[in-house]
C-alpha cells in the first residue's frame, strides 16, 4: 500500500509537470515529483535489525550502509537547490511578461 502511494505521488508530480500551464505550478509539481522519488529510495532501502554505523562498543550484528544515506541526503540539497534557480528564473520572466501561464509566454516571444 505504501509503495502504491509513492507511485502515485511521482504520477502526480509527472502529470503535473506536462499539463499545468502556470510555471509555479510546474516548480511544485517537480518539488512533488522529486519528494515521491526520494520517498521510493528510501522506501526500498528501509531494513529492520541494523545498527548505526558507528563504534559504541556494541557487538557484532549488522550495520546500516551510510553511503545510500548521504546519497539520498545530497538529491534532497541538489533538489533544493534546483527549485531555487527555477523560481528564480520565473522571477525574472515574471518582471517581463504580465502572466506566468507558458502558452502566453510562447506567444509573445520575438527572438
Amino acid at each position: 500500500m505504501l509503495h502504491a502511494c509513492v507511485y502515485a505521488t511521482i504520477l502526480l508530480g509527472f502529470f503535473g509537470i506536462i499539463f499545468k500551464e502556470n510555471l509555479v505550478m510546474k516548480i511544485i509539481a517537480m518539488d512533488v515529483m522529486s519528494t515521491g522519488v526520494i520517498a521510493l529510495f528510501v522506501l526500498v532501502a528501509a531494513r529492520t535489525g541494523v545498527h548505526t554505523p558507528i563504534l559504541a562498543g556494541l557487538p557484532g550484528g549488522d550495520y546500516a550502509d551510510p553511503v545510500p544515506q548521504a546519497v539520498i541526503l545530497t538529491a534532497i540539497v541538489i533538489g533544493f537547490s534546483i527549485q531555487a534557480l527555477m523560481l528564480v528564473g520565473v522571477m525574472k520572466l515574471a518582471r517581463d511578461n504580465p502572466t506566468l501561464e507558458t502558452q502566453a509566454i510562447e506567444e509573445e516571444y520575438r527572438p
